[in-house]
């Protein structure tokens, strides 16, 4: 059966605003049920382990697929037994999928273990992926010959223009789209909040949180 693993934050505050902050559980749900649909299995891993932080932004609480995350206990039961990313080998795995919201931008790239599964699904011809904030995984993200893996490829995060319109600029440790122009990646995006998918190789990522379903269905017609 073909796995997917999905890494999501661990990281809970909103730099110094006083707000909570954590993985976008739109961007978990909606790529969740289109791997599991499928016929994937899927893992989850965090930095830490353990029960990461859900935020449900205004306007998704009906979502079905958001609501239906939230109650199934199966998920839910993964969810609370997320393995931390040291205890996590990346020889099960064809693709890993990074799962964005704000934490992100903390926690994804001050993991080694989490490069070091993604450089190594890579390596074996695998799928390494990432939408919204996810690819902050990918800014320092190097292959065994030290190379950036995002260098001279195409690639799509959430924009500079995005961030501006939420207002946390200042609240960022980085502009994840200078960040990645920075490291040599040829950024790619659409209009503010319009999904937008990026394909380089087996390098697969998304801009927002309505990339997060189309970016999972390129994904499973890559891996099918």
């Amino acid at each position: 059966m073909t796995k997917v693993l999905m890494a999501i934050s661990s990281h809970d505050v909103l730099g110094d605003t006083g707000n909570s902050t954590g993985y976008s559980v739109s961007e978990a749900a909606h790529p969740y049920y289109v791997f599991t649909a499928a016929g994937f299995e899927v893992d989850f891993v965090s930095v830490k382990g353990g029960t990461p932080p859900p935020v449900v932004f205004d306007g998704e609480e009906d979502d079905p697929e958001i609501v239906k995350f939230l109650a199934e206990d199966a998920v839910q039961a993964k969810l609370a037994a997320t393995r931390p990313a040291s205890q996590v080998e990346s020889d099960d795995y064809a693709a890993i999928f990074y799962v964005g919201g704000h934490g992100a931008m903390w926690d994804f790239p001050a993991s080694p273990d989490l490069a070091r599964i993604a450089a190594g699904i890579y390596e074996r011809g695998g799928l390494v992926s990432a939408v919204c904030h996810g690819p902050a995984a990918l800014v320092d993200l190097r292959l065994s010959d030290g190379s950036l893996l995002v260098a001279g490829k195409q690639v799509a995060s959430f924009t500079n223009e995005e961030e501006d319109s939420v207002g946390l600029v200042d609240a960022m440790p980085f502009l994840l789209e200078d960040r990645l122009k920075e490291r040599g990646a040829l950024h790619t995006k659409a209009p503010n909040y319009v999904g937008h998918t990026a394909k380089d190789g087996r390098l697969l990522t998304g801009q927002n949180p309505a990339s997060a379903a189309p970016l999972a269905k390129l994904i499973v017609a890559e891996l099918s």
